[in-house]
């Protein structure tokens, strides 16, 4: 009899622990409130940058005074990031994103959904980073060979306030097979968003009240396309925070479930830190009840006249995560603040990932040059709108714009393909229209994208239609050259030849030497987008 009393109790216990996580977390009709505070696409801007038209914008030091204040004035706060920390200004990357982590821990981030730039370091870089790294890192849709998830790196975490809980789930966008490294992603799978998303969903709903898709993939036109879709076809996600797509949504971008019948809201706070997202979230039964969005400026400004002025009120830098990344300023100045021409105008980059650019054309022009300057008898170059990353302002230009403008660590190639493959290379442009893949050409290049049927027209190479049998070298930087951004024809090559030069060095050469220091924003007409 004993035993079996005990066996009783042993179930009783089993079944309470089993109930206890399968039911509803909270008292009923008790209505609670939750602040979201996100960013996404920070792409190593940890200080404040210049940024057309005006210097001082951004940067975690006046972040982190934002997020106290508000942390100050009400309970229940998470604070999250929709990835791509990496890449972007030589503060960063001189120093593998350190200082950029560094601002994110003292700032006190929950969470960080892996965007597809997390990738760009070696594989023992992102470790490092994962390890300076106090929150955890997302991502439940990219997988090893025997299925289990990247090291150190969780599907989801389940975040208790005490009265009420949230389960957090990251993923980033499966097109990263695409455009991911290719010698960083190998041996990796990145599956499908929705797969995995109704997979996962129903098992965190069992856990939470709410949950909250931390996405890098990315908002597009198409409710077939990136979270949207997501947002589409699983029910039972409460909001999803995205990024990639560098989307500033001044409201919640409100997508119907096909399921269930509810709205799924989407928020993406912009770029390189200059805004923040703040959700004011309440919810009830595990029910969204209201939902307040506030797209945050963080020192963005304005010019009037000779005159800057901040959009919204000017936040104060905190004085002691100041004074951690100034360390890193100060070497970076060392070497960049070298001198090397002068711009005309400003090379605005806002377009390059949808037509063609004058800063598109001149960083395409200095790999030509460059490429026969070492007699390699390139034909054209071929260069990845989405390798451009910021704008060359008005003015002087020193080493550190460059570095910021070309942030890859990419080196200068020719790669020779026969005329049928680089008619299959321009026979891809379509499709990359608004993304990172969409080209930028040098001079000697001619053709119109046609998005309404998909094709191009008018193909020519220096005066010529492209020749299927005969042989065209293309200089390229390092990243395309290895099948990168979905270009896989550059691996039916002839042959190749890596320079070794990085193209930001290239780039600086060029400006010195062919332009003896001063360039101006031309827009040369090579291709038309129809």
């Amino acid at each position: 009899m004993k035993s079996i009393s005990k066996l009783l109790v042993l179930i009783g216990v089993v079944g309470m622990l089993f109930a206890c996580a399968t039911s509803p977390i909270t008292t009923p009709d008790v209505e609670h409130e939750l602040h979201i505070l996100h960013s996404n696409d920070y792409h190593g801007h940890p200080v404040a940058f210049y940024n057309y038209p005006a210097p001082g914008q951004g940067g975690l030091p006046a972040q982190a005074t934002l997020v106290q204040n508000i942390e100050a004035e009400n309970e229940n706060v998470l604070v999250l990031s929709a990835g791509d920390i990496n890449t972007g200004r030589p503060e960063s990357n001189f120093f593998d994103a350190e200082p950029d982590f560094i601002g994110h821990n003292y700032i006190g981030y929950d969470a960080m959904a892996m965007g597809n730039h997390e990738f760009d370091p070696k594989p023992e870089v992102m470790q490092q980073q994962i390890e300076w790294s106090d929150f955890p890192w997302l991502c439940a849709n990219v997988v090893k060979e025997d299925g289990s998830y990247i090291d150190n790196v969780k599907p989801y975490i389940i975040k208790d306030y005490g009265k009420f809980k949230v389960a957090i789930f990251g993923m980033m966008t499966s097109k990263t097979a695409e455009s991911g490294n290719p010698a960083h992603i190998k041996g990796y799978t990145f599956r499908d968003e929705v797969e995995v998303a109704q997979e996962l969903v129903p098992e965190l709903e069992k856990q939470a009240d709410i949950v909250v898709g931390l996405f890098h993939i990315g908002l597009y036109d198409s409710v077939d396309e990136g979270s949207k879709r997501v947002a589409a076809n699983v029910p039972g996600i409460d909001v999803i925070i995205d990024g990639h797509t560098h989307t500033k949504t001044e409201e919640p971008v409100m997508v119907k479930n096909k399921v269930s019948g509810k709205d799924v809201p989407i928020l993406m706070a912009n770029q390189w830190g200059l805004h923040v997202g703040h959700i004011d979230l309440n919810f009830m039964n595990g029910e969204v009840t209201n939902l307040d969005f506030e797209l945050i400026p963080i020192n963005v400004k304005t010019k009037e006249g000779e005159e800057f002025k901040f959009v919204g009120e000017e936040i104060k830098k905190d004085e002691t995560l100041k004074a951690k990344l100034q360390p890193f300023v100060d070497k970076v100045d060392k070497v960049l603040n070298e001198k090397i021409g002068t711009a005309t105008d400003p090379f605005l980059n806002e377009n390059t990932r949808k037509q063609e650019t004058a800063i598109g054309d001149i960083v395409s022009d200095s790999m030509l040059w460059y490429a026969n300057k070492m007699n390699l008898e390139a034909d054209f170059a071929f260069q990845n709108g989405g390798g451009i990353r910021t704008d060359i302002p008005e003015g002087t230009i020193r080493k550190e714009t460059i570095y910021e403008v070309l942030p890859f660590d990419n080196s200068v190639m020719t790669v020779t393909l026969k005329g049928s493959d680089v008619i299959k290379l321009f026979e891809r442009t379509p499709e990359t229209v608004t993304h990172g893949a969409m080209p930028q050409v040098s001079k000697g290049v001619s053709f119109v994208i046609n998005t309404k049927d998909g094709t191009i027209s008018d193909l020519t190479i220096n005066g010529e239609p492209v020749d299927p049998n005969k042989e065209y070298t293309i200089a390229t930087n390092s990243y395309l050259a290895a099948g990168g951004d979905g270009y896989d024809m550059f691996n039916n090559k002839v042959s190749q030849y890596d320079t070794s030069m990085m193209q930001r060095d290239v780039f600086i050469e060029y400006v010195i030497e062919a332009k003896n220091g001063k360039i101006s924003p031309d827009v040369h007409d090579r291709y038309e987008v129809k």
